[in-house]
């Protein structure tokens, strides 16, 4: 089993929004009390202003960066209990830094709960587990 089109789309908001810093759609994609962990400070956030703080933080990571774009591999673990699933998607990240292409290769973990008649992101983490200047 894989994530289908309703539960990968709120991951491609938040894709959506870190591409364009567009967040027109992003503050409904987060469930009322979300988790989230990055790789900028302050590293998790989380509560009812989590999607708040992390735009913003966002916001200030991506301040050197242009071009972005990312890439999913097909999903990996992904289970399902009612109405929470958890997946992880193998992600690539391209762009520029400082104006110098780069790529970075990561894990995105997610667990989604269906919420207001969709799905919402309750809990993400991204971990690094390549990054190279090309």
């Amino acid at each position: 089993m894989s994530p289908d089109a309703a539960m990968m789309a709120p991951v491609r908001v938040v894709a959506e929004f870190m591409m364009t810093l567009d967040d027109a759609r992003v503050e409904c994609v987060f469930a009322d009390d979300p988790v989230i962990v990055e790789n900028f400070a302050p590293y998790v956030f989380r509560g009812p202003s989590a999607a708040a703080r992390w735009r913003e933080g966002f916001r200030q990571h991506a301040a050197t960066l242009t071009e972005l774009h990312c890439g999913f591999a097909p999903a990996q673990d992904f289970s399902r209990m009612g109405d929470i699933v958890y997946f992880v998607l193998p992600t690539t990240w391209t762009g520029r830094t400082d104006g110098k292409p780069f790529e970075e290769q990561g894990g995105w973990s997610f667990v989604l709960q269906r919420q207001g008649g969709g799905w919402r992101v309750a809990c993400y983490a991204w971990a690094v587990t390549a990054f190279r200047l090309v």
